[in-house]
């Protein structure tokens, strides 16, 4: 996979913020060498966050974020400073931009105020070098000036210094295989698979199969026993889509370990152990409760949706209860959760690990049980336990 082939979620997300006129969209075109924003004199410019994904040299693939400035005033400017809220939530690393004639205002230590709390890292740029005096800058902070170009290298340089890449040990699967291990990858083509290519789960997983010099063989649930029977031996895993859970497990011999990608995207993204515990909520679950479904990307739901269709039958069938189901995808996540009694989050393959952590913590904080498809639908099908016996500190803890 080359550096531009590289998934949104697996980049690091740069979000540059300030006040309004501070110069953010002069800074982030002059960082990235592109007209990547609109520049005005008048205040305001940026409405709406503009996200690019591109190569930032010496760093690598990144996602740039430019946001509307935090002053912003009336109706519409809080719906935009809400915007740039919710933008924080996914920022790997903040470029806070300073009008250097103006210096440190309210607006700015509040956002500061911000990064710490989140844990972001944080450089401060005193823009407008060119016109302000000059000043003695601390450790994360650099004076620059987007329209003379002036230490634009420089603040490349540190934001590449800052960043956190990535661990290069974070694996999906690949870390529990041996080289020439054969895994059976079951993906269900239905009218809610995307056309003409594999889901990013699927590929992810795939890559890193192949990564630890093991093999793959991929196959349609109803030719998994064909599949199986054509193998001169059992393979080492079956993985499934999580929608398919309950016939395989038919198919599969209890000899063969069975798991999903989802629940091996929850351990990727982080929260394997979380999703576990919260799934048993399921059973707990009264009348009247109510249930956030959630996704994080956005696409045209259809009759056989998993999210929207699927999740919500089986929860009813299951339990027994009436039940409240709301949904919610792409960037908009509640803040507020406490009106739920279980979160069931998709696998998050289109969210960074920044992101999801946000959305687990939030979960976390309001006492708020949060779980996955995969291991949802697992514990829904009775096979929760098995699928999670290639982690066996975690099936242990599964009636």
């Amino acid at each position: 996979m080359s550096l531009n082939d590289t998934p949104s979620s697996e980049r690091i997300h740069i979000g540059f913020f300030g006040r309004r006129n501070a110069g953010k969209s002069s800074v982030v075109n002059a960082v990235t060498g592109q007209e990547l924003s609109v520049v005005s004199d008048i205040k305001g410019t940026t409405t709406d966050p503009v996200t690019k994904a591109m190569e930032l040299l010496p760093l690598g693939p990144v996602v740039i974020i430019d946001t509307p400035g935090f002053d912003d005033e009336g109706a519409l400017g809080e719906l935009r400073v809400r915007k740039t809220k919710q933008i924080l939530n996914r920022t790997d690393l903040a470029v806070l931009i300073v009008d250097g004639k103006v210096g440190l205002t309210d607006i700015e230590r509040q956002l500061i105020g911000i990064f710490k709390e989140k844990d972001i890292p944080f450089l401060t740029v005193y823009n407008k070098s060119d016109i302000s005096e000059k000043r003695v800058c601390q450790n994360n902070e650099i004076e620059t000036s987007a329209l003379t170009g002036e230490n634009i290298y420089e603040l490349k340089e540190r934001i590449a210094a800052l960043a956190k890449l990535p661990s290069e040990e974070k694996r999906i699967i690949g870390d529990m295989l041996n080289p020439n291990d054969m895994v059976v990858l079951v993906t269900p083509i239905d009218a809610a698979a995307p056309k003409g290519r594999m889901i990013l789960p699927q590929v992810q997983t795939l890559r890193d199969i192949l990564d630890a010099d093991a093999m793959a063989v991929f196959t349609k649930e109803f030719q998994l026993a064909a599949t199986l029977d054509k193998l001169s031996a059992p393979p080492k895993l079956v993985i499934t889509d999580s929608q398919a859970f309950a016939m395989v497990s038919r198919i599969v011999p209890e000899c063969v370990p069975l798991t999903s990608f989802s629940i091996l995207m929850a351990r990727y993204k982080g929260f394997l152990e979380t999703s576990v515990k919260g799934a048993t909520a399921i059973k707990k679950l009264n009348d009247g409760d109510t249930i956030l479904i959630s996704e994080g990307c956005t696409h045209h739901r259809q009759c056989g949706d998993i999210g929207s269709v699927k999740l919500p039958m089986l929860l009813k069938k299951i339990t027994g209860k009436s039940l409240n189901i709301e949904l919610s995808s792409g960037r908009e996540f509640p803040e507020n959760l406490s009106k739920y009694n279980l979160v069931i989050h998709c696998g998050g393959c289109m969210l960074n690990e920044r992101e999801m952590t946000y959305r687990r913590k939030s979960a976390e904080d309001q006492n708020v049980p949060f779980t996955n498809y995969g291991i949802a639908l697992a514990m829904m099908n009775g096979i929760l336990k098995r699928s999670l016996g290639i982690f066996p500190d975690l099936a242990g803890d599964v009636e």
